[in-house]
């Protein structure tokens, strides 16, 4: 069995409660960080353990931590992130419902390293049942000691609030989201300055992922260097996994970091393979912005290697033949599912989605979106392909935030990967109205470039 440590207890019941969750040896890791630790010791043991953002972006965070301005007299906020917009992908969802206090604990003391006297918990709007739960385990650890005025007799300060969002993907961007959290139309901010410097009204702010926040607690109770232990090279630690799509057992699931891509998508322990007896085609390994891969590049490398669910394996040859780990949205697709619809449905999600400050963005997302439409709809040419990657290529790398890479990329990997069907697609315009393209050559064996 994989060792597991955000989601041990998750089945026990009644382990939302601060008293069951106390139990199973909740908040140890905060008497131990205020009791025993200075914050700069805590954020050694975050860098020492090698946790990366479990957001989507993959940065160290215990060295994100570090550039975190500290000028005199000027307060500093930590503000957890839990907008969890992305496609494909509700782990921060789960851990918020299931098991709250591992994010407020985690939040107690990612602020005592900070130095943060009050931090806030930004989530997506539409999660009302888990901004109550919160609600609820903050009133919980304020009653037992663990928030609010010298917690745990440390004269150690914090005041930790729920804030719901506006519901927007754009708010995903930690810019965009400080924005928002101000009040404010959530739009990116040109950086620099970044939050470490000027964030939270104009203040020294960290934002973090909910899992990367919750993962600080096995850190400081069982030392970074455990931690650092698990997973492979530079990805440590276990990481959480929003499977869903064409599998037998769509769900979360915590591995650890070096885990065969095939072992998790085939295996009884985690998805068990293929629903309804049918075989894999395509796969978005990280939530829906991340390149999407062919059913052979995803179980192997280009090399003849197993892919491995690491940042490192799964980028393995670049944006030509890898992708990322990303937010860990994992989609999979059956030998059924049409990619020419699903490019469409993502760009459409991105257009609607789009901020349009920046005019790349807001124009080029709307091009891709009406072009995709035509081709879906038996009213594309040859040429339009081409199009599509021209006008990705003019977005990506031309926006003040990621939202229009995060655009472009879903695209440019389709058509690199999938022409043929976008072919099919024109020359076969009535027919693909009634039937998809199917399987074709993407799970044959590859021949290793040597």
């Amino acid at each position: 069995m994989a060792r597991k440590l955000l989601l041990t207890h998750i089945d026990v019941p009644g382990i939302q409660t601060l008293e069951v969750y106390r139990q199973k040896g909740g908040y140890r890791a905060v008497e131990k960080a205020l009791k025993t630790l200075t914050p700069d010791e805590v954020v050694e043991e975050v860098k020492t353990s090698g946790l990366r953002g479990r957001g989507g972006a993959g940065f160290p965070t215990g060295m994100k931590w570090s550039f975190l301005a500290k000028p005199e007299g000027v307060p500093r906020y930590l503000v957890c992130n839990a907008d969890e917009s992305e496609p494909g992908t509700f782990k921060d969802r789960y851990l918020m419902t299931y098991i709250p206090h591992a994010l407020i604990e985690g939040m107690i003391v990612s602020s005592y390293a900070l130095g943060a006297h009050t931090s806030y918990i930004y989530v997506r709007g539409e999660m009302m049942p888990q901004i109550r739960i919160l609600e609820k385990a903050i009133a919980e650890a304020k009653n037992a000691g663990f928030l609010g005025k010298n917690i745990l007799g440390t004269g150690y300060d914090l005041e930790l609030y729920v804030q719901p969002g506006g519901g927007a993907y754009i708010c995903g961007e930690e810019t965009a989201l400080l924005e928002s959290l101000e009040g404010k139309r959530g739009n990116p901010r040109i950086k620099p300055p970044f939050p470490a410097v000027s964030g939270l009204y104009n203040c020294p702010t960290v934002v973090n992922n909910v899992e990367s926040i919750a993962a600080t607690v096995p850190i400081i109770n069982d030392g970074g260097e455990e931690y650092a232990k698990i997973g492979v090279g530079r990805s440590t630690g276990t990481k959480l996994i929003s499977a869903g799509g064409n599998l037998n057992k769509p769900g979360v699931y915590e591995i650890e970091l070096g885990l065969p891509v095939e072992e998790f998508i085939y295996s009884d322990e985690y998805c068990g393979g293929i629903a309804n007896g049918k075989r894999l085609k395509a796969v978005v390994a990280g939530g829906s912005s991340v390149p999407i891969l062919p059913a052979n590049l995803m179980v192997k490398t280009v090399s003849g290697e197993s892919r491995l669910m690491t940042y490192e394996s799964l980028a393995d040859g670049g944006f030509q033949s890898g992708t990322m780990l990303g937010s860990g949205g994992f989609i999979a697709f059956d030998e059924d599912q049409c990619i020419v619809r699903n490019t469409w449905n993502f760009t459409r999600f991105y257009h609607h989605e789009s901020c349009g400050q920046c005019s790349p963005c807001r124009e080029g997302t709307g091009w891709m979106e009406k072009v995709l439409h035509n081709i879906e709809h038996g009213h594309g040419s040859y040429s339009d392909i081409d199009l599509l990657v021209n006008v990705a290529k003019n977005i990506e790398g031309n926006t003040i935030c990621p939202l229009g890479d995060a655009a472009a990329w879903p695209v440019g990997s389709a058509i690199r990967h999938f022409r043929d069907e976008f072919e099919w697609h024109v020359a076969n315009g009535r027919e693909a109205q009634t039937r998809n393209y199917g399987l074709a050559h993407y799970a044959d064996p590859l021949e290793p470039v040597v």
